[in-house]
């Protein structure tokens, strides 16, 4: 019986290739490419624009900070702008940790006031100096229906 020595062996080898993932994150990122795709059907695209800008920093201490910038924001001068501004930003820190192919972030600061004290849990894929995070589906705070983002970044 080979399976169990494998199966014990993969188990006790488990936790060190997410230690390894752990390690391979810290560092900053920068902003590749952010797509929504929608639940309705409607043509997956970028909702921040097709050049947004942004980083994520990931800290040894397990401290993430987000910022995405949508493309050719501009500084404010009425609330009608000011409304717009807050829609082309994302913004948000907190504790990481990884669990499997799962990220999780336990926000407590955000643009969004309602993901504080909320666990932000995404899908990711590290790939050498590429790290893709996919979303679940949920109702986007910006664009007012289900959505689910995929977000690439690039090592710096």
């Amino acid at each position: 019986m080979r399976t169990w020595p494998t199966l014990l062996v993969a188990l006790l080898l488990y936790p060190l290739a997410h230690a390894n993932d752990t390690i391979k994150v810290v560092g900053t990122w920068k902003l590749v490419s952010f797509v929504n795709e929608f639940q309705d059907g409607s043509e997956a695209r970028g909702a921040y624009g097709n050049r947004p800008t942004g980083y994520v920093i990931f800290t040894p201490e397990g401290r993430v900070m987000f910022m995405v910038e949508g493309e050719g924001r501009k500084a404010p001068d009425n609330d009608e702008q000011r409304a717009a501004a807050f829609r082309s930003i994302i913004a948000y820190t907190g504790m990481y940790r990884l669990e499997g192919d799962k990220f999780i972030t336990k926000v407590d600061v955000s643009w969004n006031p309602t993901w504080v004290g909320t666990e932000q849990v995404r899908d990711y894929k590290l790939d050498g100096n590429t790290l893709k995070v996919v979303s679940p589906w949920v109702m986007s705070p910006n664009l007012g229906k289900m959505t689910r983002v995929t977000v690439t970044w690039e090592r710096k």
